[in-house]
């Protein structure tokens, strides 16, 4: 709707997890780094954790297509043990008919040893992994296990939210846990790094200049969102749509405020208004101090 108005080629903060529009911060760097250096050295077992909307399945998506595995993504762990193994067989092409978890095991043994033999590098992803049951996990380790004397079959990256975390902690886990030799949080963007991010976005999108964020747009954009890009791909395409309504070029901090109010609800909105307050009054105390000093 407001591409057009803008100058954009598309729309710049859509909310799918477009490998093309990552914006490689200094916490996404290093965790591309972890999982690359588990992955590369067979380490087994891999952690990444971040809290909602920090972008962990952006960062697993832009992995996964720039090397040369063999993958299989699963995105919705809430199984049992057999149709978990199930999934996992149809995401690499295998035979997944079998109600038994023996013969699916065996079925992914064979297709293990021999991708190994041919050099290749399996990798099994499990994303939202906060959601496996304990049973589910102890699935993962004896999967885990397959391997030959010099090396791991397969590569295990657990991806989820920090009640991943906690799930690893409990007893019945802890040769799982044990197991986990890579571990990473990815921790949401600095204030500057939000900046960097909305511009970037944009320049992706095909920014000719038509659109453009005040300052302080900026620094509420961030207070609000505490740096987690989806929050903030929802309050900029917000934004952007009550520019357009209002045909404004320039988004000012009364439109972001206005977009938040749209977007959230009463109790949001409350948490939001006592932290606003708190900045104006920032903002008023440190201009009051540097014109004194004048």
């Amino acid at each position: 709707m407001y591409t057009k108005y803008y100058g954009f080629n598309e729309k710049p903060f859509t909310l799918t997890p477009n490998p093309r529009f990552i914006y490689l911060s200094k916490n996404h760097r290093e965790a591309i780094a972890h999982l690359l250096y588990g992955i590369n050295n067979h380490c087994g077992f891999i952690e990444l954790i971040g809290e909602v909307g920090s972008g962990k399945t952006t960062v697993l998506r832009t992995l996964l297509n720039q090397r040369s595995y063999r993958s299989a993504l699963i995105f919705n762990p809430c199984q049992t043990r057999v149709e978990l193994l199930r999934s996992i067989n149809h995401e690499y092409g295998l035979d997944s008919s079998s109600e038994y978890a023996n013969e699916l095991l065996e079925e992914l043994t064979r297709f293990l040893l021999k991708e190994n033999s041919r050099g290749i590098t399996v990798v099994l992803v499990i994303d939202e992994a906060q959601n496996l049951t304990p049973n589910m996990l102890e699935q993962l380790r004896l999967i885990s296990n397959l391997e030959t004397e010099d090396d791991k079959l397969i590569q295990i990256v657990l991806s989820g939210q920090p009640e991943l975390a906690t799930l690893m902690d409990l007893p019945k886990l802890r040769q799982l846990n044990q197991r986990i030799s890579v571990r990473y949080w990815l921790q949401s963007l600095s204030m500057d790094e939000t900046g960097n991010y909305i511009r970037h976005r944009m320049v992706v999108a095909g920014d000719s200049g038509g659109v453009s964020f005040t300052p302080f747009a900026l620094k509420i954009i961030h207070l609000y969102s505490r740096g987690l890009p989806r929050l903030i791909n929802n309050l900029c395409d917000r934004a952007l749509l009550i520019g357009y309504g209002n045909e404004q070029r320039r988004i000012s901090a009364p439109i972001i405020i206005q977009a938040i109010k749209e977007t959230q609800n009463t109790r949001q909105k409350m948490r939001f208004s006592l932290a606003l307050a708190c900045l104006v009054t920032m903002f008023i105390a440190c201009a009051a101090i540097i014109m004194a000093s004048k």
